[in-house]
């Protein structure tokens, strides 16, 4: 006889709907998109998240992205981030309303409170996950409806791990952005807005922000549509500079594996891979990359990949549309001359 267990928890998935200075955090308008597929899966409602102050105009956009309900916490206090009185507003909320699963961006604040909210409610919690996925699973003869199969590289990339909570009511996971794609916005969906009460203690909201720094960053490799990445392969700066100079010819943008920027060949926020930023460009030239899963898993969705490198077994041409085995320093020449020479 199998027995079921929390056949009584009201399904529902909620997405914490980051926002700065009044403008929404793109990998919380990816996750409802995502969240959207999950409860549908499990025949339940999508549910954001929203703190901040006088952020009403955030509200519609939600909504067109998959929300069908926006739980809106609107204060003075919460004008900026700070982690104690976030944390605290979310773990209130999370222990009253008792979602199935809570989604955050793998974002500083969303790294920041997601942990603090797993611990107070003490949720099931994977950090920066690469695919979710509901299923329904019997283990020990135990039926587990609804359980929130999160996927993530581990053990150094090695192997890809699926991490189940089977035993806790609320499942939560932080997913990096560009990872789950943003589907269509539909501008004619309207859902709910539930005002939530914003009550704090005092010593909630004991620090104070005095002054802010902010410095915009000049990197949007998400938003590019040609990248040209290099790794280790081209392991000097004369090498790297070839990677340059065919991006440049290309129109593109020039990027790089966490092997490069360890060797201080580019700098971080050029990094694509599992600890940089997940890309979807029409194309995607890897040059001197291996190809480990943890660079793969942010570059495997580019419309079309052509990887270069001297080694025909590396792992980089299992994901290439088009692969070239050769030197870098005589294939990228002969790139370019082909190209300058198609514009005349």
């Amino acid at each position: 006889m199998i027995k079921v267990v929390n056949s009584n928890i009201k399904d529902m998935v909620w997405v914490f709907a980051e926002q700065a200075d009044g403008a929404l955090a793109e990998v919380g308008l990816e996750l409802l998109h995502k969240a959207r597929t999950l409860a549908d899966k499990m025949g339940s409602e999508v549910s954001a998240v929203l703190l901040g102050h006088e952020v009403e105009a955030l509200i519609d956009p939600l909504f067109s992205h998959g929300a069908d309900n926006v739980y809106l916490l609107d204060d003075q206090e919460l004008k900026d981030f700070r982690s104690i009185p976030y944390a605290n507003l979310v773990t209130k909320l999370v222990e009253e309303k008792r979602p199935r699963v809570v989604l955050f961006g793998a974002t500083h604040i969303g790294r920041d409170i997601a942990p603090r909210v797993a611990s107070h409610t003490r949720s099931g919690l994977t950090a920066d996950c690469t695919e979710l996925k509901i299923e329904t699973l019997t283990l020990r003869k135990v039926e587990h409806p609804d359980l929130l199969l999160q996927i993530r590289p581990a053990f150094g990339g090695n192997i890809i791990a699926t991490i189940i909570s089977p035993d806790v009511e609320i499942q939560m996971a932080t997913i990096r952005e560009g990872v789950m794609e943003m589907g269509v916005a539909d501008l004619s969906r309207k859902g709910r807005v539930i005002q939530v009460p914003v009550k704090l203690d005092p010593i909630e909201i004991a620090v104070k922000i005095i002054e802010k720094h902010q410095a915009a960053s000049t990197v949007n490799l998400k938003a590019a549509p040609i990248i040209v990445a290099g790794g280790y392969g081209a392991d000097t700066p004369e090498k790297f500079q070839l990677i340059k100079d065919l991006a440049k010819v290309l129109g593109a943008d020039v990027a790089g594996s966490r092997a490069a920027v360890d060797a201080g060949l580019i700098e971080a926020e050029r990094q694509v891979g599992q600890t940089g930023t997940t890309v979807r460009p029409k194309l995607y030239i890897a040059i001197g990359i291996s190809g480990a899963i943890q660079h793969r898993a942010g570059m495997q969705e580019s419309q079309k990949i052509i990887a270069i490198n001297n080694d025909p077994e590396a792992p980089i041409f299992g994901v290439a549309h088009y692969g070239i085995t050769g030197d870098l320093e005589v294939v990228i020449p002969q790139l370019i001359a082909a190209y300058k020479s198609q514009l005349h």
